[in-house]
Order: structure tokens, then C-alpha cells, then sequence
């Protein structure tokens, strides 16, 4: 199976490019792979969007808390409920989403079953709110081959001032933390 993970504060346009993107690379394997994923809003719905668009199959995963469907954070129910209509499968996996620790427990084992890891991410490290960089070291401990996706353009949604001290712009967006020729370096297995 194919993996996505990333950042979940990327902007619309960023997204519409992750898409393009994700739909590129799935497009160019002969694999035939599925594609797996957490259900939630952002990266889960431009995958999720990209596997169809690609003729591929998608499994998405979604939250039980004690063998009952738990109820997603608002943010990723809009998500969630269009993953569900492009899914041809739906699986359960006991986490509870409301809990950042488990999501990211929940997001290693995703990756853990993969096959391959589509990464949409900008270089960043792990801050506290997100464990992207984490689940990039996470897959290649394992062996499991990540393909960083960041294309040019894309940029995050952030606070008033940015995990590096920059301030954002007027709409809250700093640029990406890693330029193009950085993701091409990650690409290529630098650590």
C-alpha cells in the first residue's frame, strides 16, 4: 500500500498543488498499489482525491474508541465524509482522535503497513503540533522508501509568528521552510 502523510495546516492553493502532485507520482508507478489512509481533513483528501484520479483503489481508516466509531474533531469531519464516498474500503483503528500522542501512534502504524510513503512536507521539524519530520524518520528507520512532496508555491497556514521566529504574512502563510533544491537533496535519501 501507498501512505500519505503531512503537514495539516497547508493553505487551499497549497493543497490544490499537493494534488497535482500526489496524482503526478501515482500516475508515473506500475505498481498498481492502493492507496491507505487516516481519515481527516487537508493531505488525507488531496491523496485520498489524487489515488481515484489515478484509478487506483483507496482504504481509509477511520478512528474506534473501544470497537465504536468515535466522533473525528470538527476540522476533519468535512474530510472525513468525502474520504468516505471515495473509499472502496473503510477500516477501523482503535485511536482516540481528539489526542495528539495517539493520532501520531495512529499515523506510525498507517505508515508501518505501507508500502511506500508519500511525505507532503516542507523540511520543517517536528514542533509540538506536528509530527511530520517524525513519521519521515519513522518510515526510513524501517526501510520503507518516503517520497518528499513540496511543491514550489506551496506554503502553510501559521500563527502571527511562525515556529522560526519569522513573521507571517497579513494572511497568516509564511513561505516553506525548505527550498526546492532541499527537497530534492531529502528526496534522494539525504537524513
Amino acid at each position: 500500500m501507498i501512505v500519505a502523510v503531512g503537514h495539516a495546516d497547508l493553505t487551499a492553493p497549497a493543497l490544490e498543488l499537493v494534488q497535482a502532485e500526489l496524482q503526478g507520482h501515482l500516475d508515473r508507478l506500475s505498481d498498481g498499489a492502493t492507496g491507505l489512509v487516516r481519515a481527516g481533513a487537508g493531505v488525507p483528501v488531496a491523496f485520498g482525491r489524487a489515488v481515484r484520479a489515478a484509478g487506483r483503489r483507496l482504504v481509509v481508516l477511520l478512528p474506534t474508541q473501544r470497537a465504536v466509531p468515535a466522533v473525528l474533531p470538527e476540522p476533519d469531519r468535512s474530510g472525513a465524509a468525502e474520504l468516505l464516498t471515495l473509499a472502496e474500503e473503510v477500516r477501523l483503528l482503535g485511536f482516540d482522535p481528539a489526542d495528539r500522542d495517539a493520532r501520531v501512534s495512529a499515523d506510525e502504524r498507517v505508515v508501518a503497513a505501507g508500502r511506500r510513503v508519500f511525505a507532503v512536507w516542507d523540511g520543517s521539524p517536528s514542533d509540538g503540533r506536528d509530527a511530520t519530520a517524525h513519521l519521515v524518520a519513522f518510515a526510513r528507520s524501517r526501510g520503507i522508501p518516503v517520497e518528499v512532496v513540496w511543491p514550489a508555491g506551496a506554503a502553510r497556514r501559521t500563527r502571527p509568528t511562525d515556529t522560526h521566529g519569522a513573521p507571517a504574512d497579513a494572511a497568516g502563510i509564511r513561505p516553506a521552510a525548505m527550498s526546492r533544491a532541499g527537497a530534492a537533496a531529502v528526496k534522494g535519501g539525504a537524513r
